[in-house]
């Protein structure tokens, strides 16, 4: 919102500018009156006018941004994330940020002045005399020599000599006839919005300075000009100025005012200037749509960042950038729009990986919310942890099961059968190619839509596509959702690719092809020991080159931690074999490319070898058995036998009837605990969260129950192991489950 403002200030700057150079002087004032009003309009309305087609207009250089190169053996930084961890996350409820107070004060202040003014002068208009003159009712201002016009009322004191009043009269008539307090009411509408924006004040100005060259123009031509001059001199001044009624006697004014009565009319030729706003206009929409572009960019990258993310690692990311926003002073209805909670998301069939985990993260976001506010004014009951479970949207852990989902009728059907807010569904396997079944479906909601008052929308969905068909013009509007960080190669004729590729029938397939080649150049020739003095973990490179006609990589750049880097990856992209170029419409093109290199830097802390380190159960190398396990070689079976175990000594000890004896509602209870198995492999430092102190303390002694383990180690080394254990039981009554 703060960028469409900071947009809506820059456009009337660029407006008002063009205004003050080449048309202000001009005789044209109807001309100039409709420009002030048409630009103060279109500042308000360009930075919310997006037409992506114009984005083609902007630039023909179209990055097609190749998948990363990851550098050695890409060992995955898995956070460990545990349900423990999840439930100990609190936040405060989101309070709308200052910038958002001070304007909604602001606007409130200024519709105070305007009230004021308003009522001012209809107390002008009620305490003095008034007469009507046809449709025009004259107010005579007592000990007053000021004359302005409001609507349909002139003003006029009683000071004013007898001689000069019929022009002043016929001067504010014609600001009646014009219509001009709708002008001003507008621009005094817009100072109460935009009360921080002193260009409002300027157009204001201007758009007065206009009205009375208009009423000039006009009422001079029935007193003469000499006369004219003496009504605009003669004046003693003493009226409060009002800033939407037309004031005849303005003393900053009058100078300007009998300049451009003595201004020789301007020449017809002169109108072409007013041209200047199409060229203006259409530079202003090229961009607010390419704008979108370069957003579209940077999230891009951003999404190719997030590729070598796990589920778990991208909802912890999300989860943390709601939380930051909170912090930033986002609002709450911000927080969801960042999160995709819209109606958009509810009519695609398969959202996206990040569109689903995001609005994951988001449901554990609000949970923690709702679990801190109930903590903290006293009201956390057992329900409320229902809720918070049930927000978790833990029936898909990934974005894996959750499309696997997908594709199964049942999920075709529960979806087909959400028709809520008049939206008709439907789901086909090509939607280019139906099956007969399949059309014969399509066809019965289309009569359905045009019969049926109660449905608006026919959505319909197949693998890569969704057809939005409106009611009731039918109108289509065909939108991708599938997930992709590519420019799609299917619009391009014949991608730049390798001579070992060309021959592959399809785009796609040279795509995979160039991809595996480029890789596989980079990965052997890149010396990544250049990058030894810098501190460890990840490093990335962003590079972008371009394959010219001839096939040669040019116009090489490079984004990373540090020049060495930068300078290293220059050098290994340029020695890239000589490529086929690319051609579009029949003819060769130069064609832009983005590839991410990213590797890891070894530090002293990956070896783990400090005493105090202790390694999450879920990274260690070799995990702690348990005395049952013992006798298992395969690694991931140790694991399953180990949790296992533990699981199964914690279930048959643990006193679950407890809960009852303490007085603790029907429903889930859930205790988290923590613990270490030390370098020894005993159990120690443990801790304990639930609902009641009591199950904690039971929670504490059944770990202290597990037997020794043989210890873990890490890179060859006995570590500390953390582990974390939800125990999770129902109970209803006086059963237990």
């Amino acid at each position: 919102m703060l960028y469409s403002i900071l947009q809506i200030i820059a456009f009337q700057a660029l407006f008002l500018l063009v205004y003050d150079l080449f048309l202000k002087r001009e005789t044209f004032f109807n001309c100039n009156r409709a420009y002030l009003i048409i630009t103060s309009v279109l500042a308000l309305v360009l930075p919310f006018l997006k037409f992506p087609k114009l984005k083609t207009i902007a630039t023909k250089d179209v990055v097609i941004h190749l998948p990363e190169v990851f550098i050695g053996t890409k060992s995955p930084t898995v956070y460990d994330i545990q349900i423990a961890e999840q439930a100990g996350i609190v936040l405060e409820q989101p309070s709308m940020p200052i910038w958002q107070i001070v304007a909604i004060m602001g606007i409130a202040i200024a519709s105070l002045i305007f009230l004021i003014k308003i009522t001012k002068l209809y107390w002008l208009k009620h305490r003095n005399p008034k007469r009507w003159h046809g449709n025009v009712l004259i107010v005579k201002l007592l000990k007053s020599s000021a004359a302005f016009s409001f609507f349909n009322t002139i003003f006029l004191g009683e000071k004013i000599p007898k001689t000069e009043t019929p022009t002043i009269f016929q001067h504010e008539l014609v600001h009646i006839k014009e219509y001009h307090t709708l002008d001003l009411l507008f621009f005094e509408l817009l100072r109460i919005v935009f009360w921080f924006n002193p260009l409002v004040y300027i157009y204001q100005n201007r758009i007065k300075e206009l009205h009375e060259f208009i009423a000039d123009a006009k009422a001079v031509k029935q007193s003469g000009k000499a006369e004219y001059y003496t009504s605009l001199l003669n004046q003693v001044l003493d009226v409060n100025q009002v800033s939407f009624t037309n004031t005849f006697f303005k003393q900053s004014l009058i100078k300007k005012r009998i300049v451009m009565l003595q201004k020789t009319k301007s020449k017809q030729f002169n109108l072409i200037k007013y041209g200047l706003l199409i060229p203006m206009v259409f530079a202003m929409l090229i961009y607010t749509s390419t704008e979108v572009r370069a957003q579209q960019k940077f999230e891009t990258q951003e999404t190719v960042v997030d590729q070598e993310l796990t589920d778990a690692e991208l909802v912890k990311k999300y989860y943390e950038e709601f939380v930051a926003m909170k912090k930033n002073g986002s609002s709450f209805f911000e927080i969801a729009d960042a999160a995709g909670i819209n109606k958009d998301i509810l009519l695609k069939y398969l959202p996206s990986r990040s569109e689903f985990l995001k609005s994951k993260a988001y449901m554990q976001y609000i949970s923690d919310g709702i679990i801190k506010s109930k903590t903290k004014n006293g009201t956390l009951t057992q329900a409320d942890f229902a809720t918070a479970d049930l927000m978790r949207m833990d029936k898909f852990k990934t974005y894996k099961e959750f499309k696997a989902f997908k594709n199964t009728k049942e999920a075709k059907q529960l979806w087909e059968k959400s028709t809520q807010d008049g939206i008709l569904k439907l789901y086909v396997e090509n939607f280019g190619n139906k099956t007969e079944t399949e059309q014969k479906r399509y066809n019965a909601l289309m009569k359905q839509l045009e019969t049926d008052n109660n449905f608006k929308m026919l959505v319909v969905c197949d693998s890569s596509s969704r057809v939005i068909i409106n009611s009731p013009d039918h109108s289509v509007k065909i939108t991708e959702i599938e997930e992709t960080i590519e420019f799609p190669f299917s619009v391009i004729e014949e991608v730049a690719t390798l001579p070992e590729c060309q021959d592959l029938p399809t785009n796609q397939e040279r795509k995979k092809c160039m991809n595996m080649v480029i890789n596989k150049h980079i990965g052997k020739n890149f010396n990544t020991s250049v990058a030894d003095s810098l501190s460890p973990g990840k490093k990335r490179i962003f590079v972008q080159f371009k394959i010219d006609t001839d096939g040669n990589v040019i116009d090489i750049k490079a984004r990373g931690p540090s020049v060495e880097l930068e300078q290293e990856a220059k050098r290994v992209v340029g020695t890239l074999p000589q490529f086929v170029p690319g051609k579009q419409s029949g003819e060769t093109v130069i064609m832009p490319f983005s590839i991410p290199i990213a590797f890891e830097v070894k530090g002293d802390d990956d070896t783990l070898k400090q005493e105090d380190d202790k390694v999450p159960f879920s990274q260690v190398e070799e995990i702690p058995i348990h005395p049952e396990c013992t006798g298992i070689s395969n690694k991931s079976d140790q694991k399953q036998c180990t949790t296992s175990a533990i699981n199964k000594q914690v279930g048959k000890n643990f006193n679950t009837d407890l809960a009852n004896s303490l007085g603790l509602p029907a429903g889930k209870k859930r205790i988290f605990v923590q613990f270490t198995i030390s370098k020894e492999g005993q159990v120690t430092n443990i801790k304990a969260r639930g609902p009641h102190p009591k199950l904690e303390e039971e929670a504490i002694r059944v770990i202290k129950l597990l037997p020794q383990l043989t210890p873990g180690k890490h890179n060859g080394n006995v570590v500390d192991v953390a582990y974390s254990l939800p125990i999770v039981f129902e109970t209803v009554g006086a059963k237990k489950e």
